[in-house]
C-alpha cells in the first residue's frame, strides 16, 4: 500500500514519497528537507527544486501552528462536490506552511488569522486517509 491510500481523490498511486501516507497515519504530519541545500518542502518532495539534489530526509512538521488564511468554498473538483461548502486554509507551522481543509462544522466567524491551530489525521471511507485542520 502506498500513496494511493491518501485522499478522496487520488490520481497516483505510487511517488517517492509514499512514506507520507505511513507517517500520517503512525506519526502526524511530515514534510521533507533537502540534504544538500536545507529547503524544506510540504508537500513532501523526492527530488530539491532548489539546487536539484535527490537526498531528501522526513522531517515532523511541529504539532502546533497558527492560521494563516482561510476561504469557504462553494464549489468543488471532481470527488468532492457532495462537501461543498467547506474551508480551505493555510497554517504556518514553525515555517512550514500547510495547506488543507478545516474540520467541517467551522464557520468563517469561528476562524481568525493568527489563532493555533492542528493538524489531526483524517480517516475517509474505503480506509483512505488525509489531514484536517482543527482548533488546537
Amino acid at each position: 500500500m502506498g500513496f494511493e491510500r491518501f485522499g478522496r481523490v487520488n490520481f497516483i498511486s505510487q511517488t517517492k514519497t509514499d512514506a507520507f501516507v505511513d507517517y500520517l497515519e503512525n506519526k502526524g504530519l511530515h514534510a521533507t528537507k533537502c540534504s544538500a541545500c536545507g529547503q524544506t518542502f510540504f508537500p513532501p518532495r523526492a527530488d530539491c527544486s532548489s539546487c536539484l539534489g535527490c537526498d531528501m530526509t522526513w522531517l515532523e512538521v511541529d504539532d502546533q501552528g497558527r492560521l494563516v488564511s482561510f476561504t469557504r468554498a462553494y464549489f468543488a473538483p471532481t470527488g468532492f462536490e457532495g462537501d461543498v461548502p467547506y474551508v480551505l486554509a493555510v497554517a504556518d507551522f514553525n515555517s512550514i506552511k500547510v495547506f488543507g481543509r478545516f474540520k467541517t462544522g467551522f464557520s468563517e466567524d469561528d476562524l481568525y488569522p493568527g489563532m493555533d491551530v492542528k493538524v489531526k489525521p483524517l480517516s475517509l471511507p474505503d480506509g483512505q486517509i488525509s489531514y484536517e485542520f482543527v482548533p488546537a
